[in-house]
C-alpha cells in the first residue's frame, strides 16, 4: 500500500475542512485511506521551526510522496528535507522567485507547487476595506510575520498599492503571539485606521486572538480567509484554501499513478472568497454597502 506524507504547520482542529478536501481528491483518484492508501499525518501544531523535521522524518519512514501545506516560514527547509522524495509544496508566495521550481510550467526536480500567490491580493483588499468604510484611511497597518519568506514581497505590494490611492503603509511585525499584543499598540499610537493582516500560519493558529484584539481596539480589519469572519473577524478576501488543498491532493494522486512532479506545471488559484461579518460590521459602526453584500460569497449574521 502506497503511503502519503501530510506535514502541516498549523493543527488538526484548525484545517478540519483542508483534510477532506484533500481526502476527497484522493477518493477521486482512485484512493481511499485505509484500502489502497495511507497517509502519515504530522502537524507542528503552529511551531513552525519543527517542519523540516517532521518532514525529514517523513522520509524516513520512506513515504511514497509528501504534501506539505502551511510552511511559508520554513519552505526552502522543508523542501530540502525532502530532496529525495516526490513532494507537493502549499505556498502563499511566488515559487520561481522563492527558488522553489525553476519555471511554472516545468518545475523540473522533485517538487511541484500549489500556490495562493497571496501578494497580489493586496489592491482588492485595499479596496475591499475602502469600499466598506466608505472612506479612505490616511494610514493602513500591515501585519505580517518577518520569518515568513512571503513577508517582503507582500509589504512591496501593500505599499504600492496603498500609495495609489494616497495611504501611507505602517508594518507591524509579529513573530510570536506575544509580539500581537505589540503590533496593536502600535495601530492605535499611529492612529491607522484599518489593518490588513498577512496569510500566515501563525496568524492563522492563534486567528481568535487576533480577531478579539480587533475588536477590543475597534479596528476595522480584512484577512486572507474565510476562517476569520467566521469566529467574529470583520471582512476575508482570498484564493480558496479548501480549493487549493483540494488540487493538492488530486496532483497527489496523480504522483501516485507515476507522474514525475517535475511534469505537473504550478497551479495558481482560480477561486477566490469573500466573506462579511454583518455582526461585526455593526459593532463597528459600520453599514456595509449593498453592493458589497451582493459581491460576498459568505455573510455571516
Amino acid at each position: 500500500m502506497p503511503v502519503v506524507g501530510f506535514v502541516n504547520g498549523r493543527s488538526p482542529a484548525s484545517d478540519s475542512d483542508l483534510v477532506a478536501a484533500f481526502r476527497q481528491a484522493l477518493n477521486e483518484s482512485g484512493y481511499v485511506e485505509g484500502q489502497n492508501v495511507a497517509i502519515e499525518f504530522r502537524w507542528a501544531e503552529g511551531q513552525l521551526d519543527r517542519l523540516p523535521a517532521l518532514t525529514a522524518d517523513l522520509v524516513r519512514r520512506n513515504v511514497n510522496v509528501i504534501f506539505a501545506g502551511a510552511i511559508d516560514t520554513q519552505i526552502r527547509a522543508v523542501k530540502a528535507a525532502a530532496s529525495t522524495t516526490p513532494i507537493v509544496l502549499g505556498t502563499a508566495g511566488d515559487p520561481v522567485a522563492l527558488g522553489l521550481v525553476d519555471s511554472f510550467n516545468r518545475p523540473g526536480g522533485t517538487a511541484t507547487v500549489i500556490t495562493v500567490i497571496s501578494a497580489a491580493l493586496w489592491p482588492k483588499r485595499l479596496e475591499l476595506l475602502r469600499d466598506l468604510l466608505a472612506v479612505t484611511a490616511p494610514i493602513v497597518a500591515v501585519l505580517v510575520n518577518p520569518n515568513n519568506q512571503t513577508a517582503e514581497p507582500a509589504i512591496r505590494d501593500a505599499r504600492t498599492a496603498a500609495r495609489a490611492i494616497g495611504q501611507d503603509v505602517l508594518v507591524l511585525h509579529a513573530r510570536t503571539e506575544r509580539d500581537l499584543d505589540t503590533a496593536f499598540n502600535a495601530i492605535i499610537q499611529a492612529r491607522a485606521g484599518v489593518l490588513v493582516v498577512a496569510d500566515d500560519a501563525l496568524f492563522i493558529n492563534r486567528r481568535e486572538r487576533l480577531v478579539d484584539l480587533a475588536a477590543r481596539h475597534s479596528t476595522p480589519a480584512i484577512y486572507g480567509r474565510r476562517e476569520f469572519p467566521a469566529i467574529g473577524g470583520l471582512i476575508s478576501y482570498g484564493a480558496s484554501t479548501v480549493d487549493q488543498y483540494r488540487q493538492a491532493g488530486l496532483y497527489v494522486g496523480r504522483i501516485l499513478k507515476g507522474t514525475k512532479p517535475a511534469d505537473l506545471p504550478v497551479l495558481q488559484p482560480t477561486k477566490f472568497e469573500l466573506a462579511i461579518n454583518l455582526k461585526t460590521a455593526k459593532a463597528l459602526g459600520l453599514t456595509v454597502p449593498p453592493a458589497l453584500l451582493a459581491r460576498a460569497d459568505e455573510v455571516i449574521e
